[in-house]
């Protein structure tokens, strides 16, 4: 009866050994799994909750994280490894286990499941060092950077992915991570966040990718379609050349992110995909949505976005791009609860919560949902009262010099026939009018700018039309002053680069002539 004893003894004491030649810390059981919990596509499915309810493990070394797997009871049981400092080839080797399947130069998650990595402490990066998924479920990666994972030159890894998933995979979630490369393909790099073969369920949140030749894919080729129900919030893609993503097949969620520099294409739905895109922010890019390359239609439905120096190429035969006037070419129906930010804070609230290190914050709800363009004629709202704490506005116009004269500007949507550059040409006889009852129009400036208070003019004949306001300083997302009517509007000085004037109540269609900015 000694003797299974002294096998378990004796597999304890080798467990316990591997670990520390790894440079494994082990912990107590029942440790708390990544901060925060799932959201979009990876709570679907049965949820994605990771390693939580199991045992926390510290690790320093890729070869550390692989015996951390390796030194589980099963595949399946729950594991949350904390990371800390730099994982590079020189400290990632395979190791070996009934629970795992590891390999060299790759931090390798295949036919395991119920896996958190989480980085802590100064932080985690992986240094050329790709992260892949191979017929894994219920895995949770948050507060990594992942850079310069190269698929030709040397060294390589994965395939040149920052993080790939493919055969199967279910239920994953990558929270406030960083992925970035050093250029595209001809550099030896290929994608940042990709999936392939039957992959679903996932959602990439709060996170940077950026200076790559490719975001990432959801699906291989035209015929990989088993992929999707996966979501994008709260991301920035930043100098990226094309796939941001590109979908095959399925359905992608992309709500709030912000896309700046997309130099080649962006959002590429295609083969039958279905994407439904809200309240994004696209700027200084082209192509930022619709089918590029094949004539394999996908679709779309759009709402809320913002379009700030978007530019569009024309039709072709394998070249449907979205714009210059994006319309909804589908309906998709979203299974999971949501809150929008508002389009024009969304730089702001990705700028302060994406990427690794940023104390996983979120956002905070501060920035209020734009109300998409009705498909048909709203009922007239009500106007609602002033807010009695602020000052309704004055009827006198400011003295001193219109900073809105030379500036720039744009918005949620226009009316056929408006521009935003009317509200700030000096002309009253022109002017810009929402594409519904609601919507918002910004004037923005090459540096920052300081304004203490604004003047909205209506065109003549919609006089009293604009209702409920807000004035929000686009740069940070703070709500500077609200009411209702047009006029003067103070608040206090602000330095800000861009500032957004939001109508969320109105009687019948507002028409905004002049867009006034003043210092003092």
């Amino acid at each position: 009866m000694k003797h299974p004893v002294a096998l378990r003894l004796s597999a304890a004491l080798a467990t316990g050994a591997l670990a520390a030649a790894a440079g494994v810390a082990l912990t107590t059981p029942e440790a708390s799994a990544a901060t925060g919990g799932a959201t979009g596509y990876a709570t679907q499915n049965g949820g994605t909750t990771g390693g939580a309810g199991g045992q926390s493990v510290r690790a320093t070394t890729g070869t550390a994280i692989h015996a951390a797997l390796c030194n589980r009871a099963s595949s399946s049981t729950p594991i949350t490894i904390q990371v800390e400092g730099t994982i590079n080839h020189g400290n990632t080797s395979k190791v070996s286990g009934a629970s795992c399947n590891t390999a060299d130069g790759v931090i390798e998650l295949k036919q395991i499941s119920n896996v958190t990595i989480v980085g802590v402490g100064g932080g985690a990066v992986f240094d050329q060092v790709g992260i892949h998924l191979r017929e894994a479920r219920n895995i949770i990666i948050q507060n990594v950077t992942v850079r310069n994972v190269k698929k030709s030159g040397s060294p390589t890894s994965n395939g040149g992915d920052a993080i790939g998933m493919e055969s199967g995979v279910r239920n994953v979630w990558v929270d406030h991570t960083t992925l970035e490369a050093s250029g595209g393909e001809s550099e030896g790099y290929d994608g940042l966040f990709d999936m392939k073969d039957n992959t679903q369920y996932v959602t990439l949140s709060y996170s940077i990718l950026r200076n790559s030749g490719r975001g990432g894919l959801v699906g291989s080729s035209e015929s990989d379609v088993s992929n999707g129900f996966v979501t994008y919030h709260h991301n920035l893609y930043e100098n990226i050349d094309s796939r941001a993503p590109l979908l095959r097949g399925g359905i992608g969620h992309m709500y709030n992110n912000h896309y700046k520099s997309l130099n080649e294409s962006g959002i590429n739905s295609r083969a039958g995909a279905r994407a439904k895109v809200d309240n994004n922010y696209f700027e200084d890019s082209k192509d930022v949505l619709g089918t590029f390359y094949t004539d394999a239609a996908g679709y779309w439905q759009v709402g809320g976005n913002i379009f700030d120096n978007v530019t569009w190429s024309g039709p072709g035969s394998d070249n449907n791009p979205a714009g210059p006037d994006p319309k909804s070419n589908t309906t998709v129906s979203i299974p999971y609860s949501y809150s929008l930010d508002g389009a024009d804070c969304v730089p702001g609230v990705v700028s302060r919560t994406a990427g690794a290190n940023k104390g996983l914050r979120v956002s905070d709800g501060n920035c209020s949902p734009q109300t998409p363009a009705p498909t048909t004629p709203a009922p007239t709202p009500t106007t609602p009262a002033p807010d009695p704490t602020t000052p309704a506005p004055t009827p006198t116009r400011p003295s001193g010099t219109n900073l809105s004269i030379g500036a720039g500007s744009d918005g949620t949507g226009k009316a056929g026939g408006t521009s935003y550059g009317n509200v700030r040409d000096g002309d009253l006889n022109t002017h810009w009018s929402p594409a519904g009852s609601t919507g918002s129009v910004s004037v923005k400036w090459g540096s920052a700018t300081t304004v203490s208070k604004i003047n909205i003019r209506e065109a003549s004949g919609s006089v009293g039309s604009i209702g409920s306001w807000r004035v929000v300083n686009h740069d940070t997302g703070a709500v500077l002053a609200s009411g209702s009517g047009a006029g003067v509007i103070n608040f206090p000085s602000t330095s800000m680069q861009k500032i957004t004037f939001e109508i969320t109540g109105s009687t019948g269609t507002p028409r905004l002539a002049e867009f006034e900015t003043y210092a003092g």
